[in-house]
């Protein structure tokens, strides 16, 4: 038993020498450790901070880019309008008008926008319509309106085959803008929805517009006109349900054509119809 007991007091010796002598190392590599993972925790903070700066500068130059887009799509417009006296207003109020429409029908966020920028675009072919045809201050021959149509086609084919949304988006705005809820629009005469949304949103805002603004064959009609105008072609040139949406935000749409450009107030009683804007060519 004394012979167990004094091997067992000589292993418990060496065990606490040699826990003596690990300890130091251990306690070195404890601390080697802590410091590589503090150094390690440097290196991971500087890069979360390269990686955010990297973000940062990125969602800037995809903003300057957006921006740079945009802003060429309304230059574009605007060569498009330049020929005739309304130019910036004019798209700056119908594609408004056109993005709060699609707003109050509920369609998304992306699809507000889209509308919002590529409205713009819509009359875009009238780059290629003669001067002679465009300004002419009076009822349209029936071969100038039939060439005067053709501006949708002229638009939609600058537009095709673009990879951006919101010429994808533009494209079907210029071509279908223009086509009437009854099938006797153009270019293709199609009717109800076989009209893409966005073509009859847009094409009901810029009636509206063309109808309360000054052209170069009429001055503007009076809010209380052109309204009656869209009231009484729903189900004819227009979507009713589109109709119906416009005539409840008619006062949004008012207000936000006060905001971009004041219009001279015409008395109703003092109004008379132009040639150029009895339904048959009220789309010019």
């Amino acid at each position: 038993m004394k012979t167990k007991q004094v091997l067992s007091d000589s292993f418990a010796r060496e065990q606490r020498m040699r826990y003596a002598e690990d300890f130091p190392k251990l306690s070195r590599s404890e601390r080697e450790s802590r410091k590589q993972l503090g150094v390690a925790n440097q290196q991971l903070i500087r890069s979360a901070d390269d990686i955010n700066m990297t973000i940062s500068e990125l969602r800037d130059a995809n903003e300057k880019l957006q921006n740079s887009f945009l802003d060429t799509i309304h230059r574009l417009a605007l060569a498009a309008e330049y020929k005739e006296e309304e130019t910036g207003n004019h798209i700056m109020r119908m594609s408004r008008y056109s993005a709060l429409i699609a707003e109050k029908l509920c369609l998304s966020k992306k699809e507000v926008q889209n509308i919002l920028y590529a409205s713009p675009l819509h009359d875009l072919g009238k780059i290629g319509i003669p001067d002679s045809i465009l300004l002419k201050p009076g009822k349209l021959t029936d071969e100038e309106f039939t060439i005067m149509k053709t501006h949708t086609i002229i638009g939609a084919n600058i537009l095709a085959y673009s990879k951006a949304e919101v010429l994808q988006v533009a494209e079907q705005i210029a071509i279908f803008h223009h086509e009437k809820w009854n099938g006797s629009g153009y270019p293709q005469g199609l009717s109800r929805e076989k009209i893409p949304m966005v073509g009859r949103i847009v094409g009901l805002a810029d009636v509206f517009d063309v109808l309360t603004s000054k052209r170069p064959y009429k001055e503007p009609y009076p809010i209380e006109v052109a309204v009656d105008i869209i009231e009484k072609e729903q189900g004819q040139s227009f979507d009713p349900n589109i109709g119906d949406t416009f005539l409840e935000c008619v006062d949004e749409i008012v207000a936000i054509k006060e905001e971009v450009d004041k219009t001279e107030v015409v008395r109703a009683a003092d109004f008379t119809y132009s040639e150029r804007d009895l339904i048959k060519h009220i789309y010019e």
